[in-house]
């Protein structure tokens, strides 16, 4: 059966052939992201950053490894192969199974490694990013108040703040994830107010600029309620679950429960400090010449928080993001890695990594693999947000 393994540089060549729609992607973006950068602000700034274009370069290519998943995996992510148990990388399939390889060798449920390292890129790439905007909103409707009008609504948002950041974090997901606590629904009613941010922070966003307008915006903020509303239901309706909120035919998303929740945990957990970020950048501001002059005009105090302290504090807050993602996703990695959260046979980064962990000594290729993914994209978004530092700081 092993007579016709591959050797390392055959191995090699085959991967970077299955990554072809990636490499294509990459070509196309940079080619157009460098031949227009002047007209394309702080992301276009980047590109005369050597650090930013390394970190950007290895965060796309996941985003895009996320995106053609499909084309790129040579297995299903959970398909059984019998009699490749633990093989070593580069063997080929017995007859019956067909033809093929192995590129990473397999685990020790005879799966394919790299087509489970290059599914396990979606789940990442679906949920941290996500996360993080949701947790940046909830962090900006809070934080900009609170910066801008103190007093004691300051105080008690900013002593709740602390008491969720005093909390150790793994605990805290432990004790989200664990069962009993799904059971009582805690999760979903969490889900419930921190799902409202995203419509409250956009309603008030388009009410602040064209309060002058309003006409033009009642409608949008008609749309933005009656379509994120439809959204926020669709989230919070989970089939089998008490909270059926919407018929199966017009349910827009169908997520897992413990997606959900480890959702939800993130979102929790990241929250408090972006909003402590949000509020210190406020407080610094507020003090400005501009912001003086916009209140001279008379403007209402949240067209000041949303258009004129907001984009001052841009530079910080993308850094951050970046950063925010990162940690994410060791922080989904660590979850996996834990058992918690996920079902188990998800191909998710951390899970392979606790799954391979046991045979590290005689088969390494199924923990090394997903390890060496997760501690790339993690890097590239460090480089990123480094790159951004650099470049923001120029401004």
């Amino acid at each position: 059966m092993h007579h016709d393994a591959l050797t390392w540089g055959a191995i090699l060549a085959k991967i970077l052939v299955q990554f072809t729609p990636v490499w294509i992607a990459l070509v196309a973006t940079f080619a157009l992201s460098i031949t227009f950068k002047r007209r394309l602000g702080l992301y276009g700034k980047l590109f005369d950053s050597p650090i930013g274009m390394v970190g950007f370069a290895l965060v796309m290519f996941w985003v895009f490894t996320a995106v053609f998943a499909d084309l790129i995996v040579t297995h299903a992510p959970l398909e059984q192969v019998s009699r490749m148990k633990n093989v070593a990388p580069g063997t080929a399939l017995p007859q019956s199974a067909g033809t093929g390889w192995y590129l990473l060798g397999g685990d020790a449920l005879a799966r394919d490694v790299f087509s489970r390292m290059v599914a396990g890129s979606r789940v990442v790439i679906a949920i941290a990013p996500l996360a993080t905007i949701f947790a940046f909103m909830v962090g900006i409707t809070l934080g900009l108040p609170a910066g801008y009008f103190g007093s004691k609504f300051d105080t008690v948002l900013s002593f709740v703040a602390n008491l969720i950041l005093a909390f150790p974090v793994i605990l805290l997901f432990y004790l989200l994830v664990t069962p009993e606590i799904v059971k009582s629904g805690l999760p979903q009613y969490m889900a419930a107010i921190l799902f409202l941010f995203p419509i409250v922070f956009l309603a008030v966003l388009i009410n602040s600029r064209f309060y002058v307008k309003p006409g033009f915006r009642n409608i949008v903020i008609a749309a933005i309620v009656v379509i994120g509303g439809w959204c926020y239901l669709s989230l919070l309706s989970q089939p089998d679950t008490p909270l059926v909120l919407l018929p199966a035919g017009i349910d827009l998303f169908n997520i897992p429960g413990n997606t959900m929740i480890v959702f939800v945990s993130v979102v929790f957990v990241n929250s408090p400090t972006v909003f402590r970020i949000v509020r210190g950048l406020t407080m610094d501001i507020k003090s400005r010449d501009y912001v003086a002059a916009a209140q001279t005009r008379g403007e209402g105090a949240w067209y000041i928080m949303l258009w004129e302290i907001l984009p001052n504090a841009r530079g910080p807050l993308i850094v951050d993001f970046c950063l925010r993602i990162g940690y994410t996703t060791i922080l989904l990695g660590t979850l996996g890695f834990f058992g918690l959260g996920l079902s188990p046979e998800s191909p998710d980064w951390g899970s392979t990594i606790n799954a391979g962990r046991r045979l590290l000594s005689i088969y390494p290729s199924p923990a090394l693999t997903p390890a060496l993914a997760l501690m790339s994209l993690v890097l590239g978004l460090n480089l990123l947000a480094d790159g951004l530092r650099e470049e923001s700081l120029k401004d």
